[in-house]
């Protein structure tokens, strides 16, 4: 999927939980930024384009382990012992972006090392892909209102 689908799936997950955490202005930030983390596997992606990740790229595939819930699992227990508070965040942002990449036709390896895959029929850029994104965008003007709506 294309980054702006991440983050309005991403927004979507966090102005939905937000009312329910302690410190949204965290909350948010965090998961919006891990929607779009996996991508850092592919040297065309929007973070995957910063210099930081390119060592990464040179050791991994795309769509292989970087998109995996082993790795969101090992690196949410990781932050959660020197960040506690930006550990959940970042976790629901991160396997929001690998539940949406299970419905393309590249999919995933959602339990790497196992060679299972999940996959779909939505190919990136698409017009389903098109459809998911403005049906979020909706979704997240619902959610934003109903967040402001709580706090006033």
């Amino acid at each position: 999927m294309m980054w702006k689908t991440h983050l309005a799936i991403g927004l979507a997950a966090a102005l939905f939980f937000s009312t329910r955490v302690t410190k949204p202005i965290i909350f948010i930030p965090v998961v919006l930024i891990a929607s779009l983390f996996p991508d850092i596997d592919s040297g065309v992606s929007y973070l995957g384009k910063k210099i930081i990740f390119r060592p990464i790229q040179l050791g991994v595939e795309h769509r292989g382990v970087v998109h995996s819930y082993t790795i969101s699992i090992l690196l949410s227990i990781l932050i959660a012992f020197f960040y506690p508070v930006l550990a959940l965040p970042f976790f629901i942002g991160y396997s929001f972006h690998l539940f949406a990449d299970s419905f393309t036709v590249q999919g995933i390896r959602p339990f790497w090392p196992l060679k299972g895959i999940s996959k779909g029929l939505m190919t990136t850029g698409g017009t389903v892909e098109k459809t998911v994104f403005y049906t979020f965008i909706i979704i997240d003007l619902v959610f934003l209102g109903t967040v402001f709506y709580t706090l006033f």
